[in-house]
């Protein structure tokens, strides 16, 4: 890809394109490392970078993207950058939580700000308390949404009864969910819950934390097609129209994730891929959490 060439794109249901392929920044750590990553995904397509307060890194990132974006010719409008809220400031700290990404990344605005989890850091998933403090917090992210400060907001691993009470109470609906998603978790329920509420439903750990990139049927389905398992995997989600968070530091491999857009896999391997669904999560489960 050239350095101007941007990635396809989804949607949202505020009006705004967010790219197909992004950078996942989990466990990515250093001034050093976020840089060449980020250097690297830009000169290779990408637009879009996946941050969290419990990375500890958005600082990290948007130094990098400050610095980098004029060398690719780019402005700060031709990169979508989402962060998340950390557990620890689910309530009535989600303000200050809020603006302290905001602060951290130092952008002017984040393009995608979710609530990153359902539950609240130091109160038990059974805990009553916990459906409070995400109202709360999702208060304050509409409060911000309204001044411009973020751009859309949404959740991340909400089960579809968070997500209905979410819907029953918010002002602004969530443009988002971002969850765990690949073949041996096809999340029926709650992609179907998206589709009735015009979310976007985005995943993460496509690569079920690299286990899948030794299953048999994606090692053949890979082969058929002269790719990569990983391209394979990150394909069977974009072509169903489900943006991806490959998360890597390794430039060659931040290269291979991002080729996904110059070949398609057939129906016969889209359902085979499919067909490894069992329900598994190789991340963390909320379905616990009240």
């Amino acid at each position: 890809m050239s350095s101007s060439s941007a990635t396809p794109s989804v949607l949202l249901n505020t009006g705004v394109e967010m790219p197909l392929l992004g950078l996942g920044t989990y466990k990515m750590c250093g001034a050093e490392n976020v840089y060449r990553a980020v250097d690297v995904s830009l000169a290779c397509g990408y637009r879009a970078f996946d941050s969290a307060a419990v990375y500890q890194n958005e600082a990290d990132l948007g130094r990098a993207l400050r610095e980098l974006l004029p060398k690719y010719g780019l402005t700060r409008e031709d990169v979508f950058i989402t962060s998340k809220l950390g557990p620890k400031d689910q309530g009535e700290k989600a303000m200050e939580g809020a603006l302290h990404s905001l602060s951290q990344l130092d952008l002017g605005y984040i393009d995608l700000y979710l609530i990153h989890w359902p539950g609240t850091q130091g109160l038990v998933v059974a805990d009553q308390r916990n459906p409070g403090n995400r109202t709360q917090s999702w208060a304050t992210l509409e409060a911000l949404h309204a001044q411009g400060k973020l751009r859309a907001i949404g959740v991340s691993n909400y089960t579809p009864a968070h997500m209905r009470e979410l819907m029953q109470s918010c002002k602004v609906p969530p443009t988002v969910l971002q969850v765990e998603f690949h073949p041996r978790l096809y999340q029926t329920e709650l992609r179907s819950v998206c589709e009735e509420y015009g979310v976007c439903f985005q995943a993460y750990s496509s690569l079920g934390r690299g286990e899948l990139v030794t299953d048999p049927v994606v090692i053949e389905v890979a082969k058929n097609c002269e790719r990569t398992p990983a391209q394979v995997l990150l394909r069977w989600a974009v072509q169903q129209g489900i943006p991806v968070l490959p998360k890597s530091s390794n430039p060659e491999r931040i290269k291979e994730n991002g080729s996904l857009f110059d070949f398609k896999l057939s129906d016969t391997d889209m359902n085979r891929l499919s067909a490894l669904d069992c329900g598994h999560k190789y991340c963390w489960d909320s379905s616990e959490v009240v």
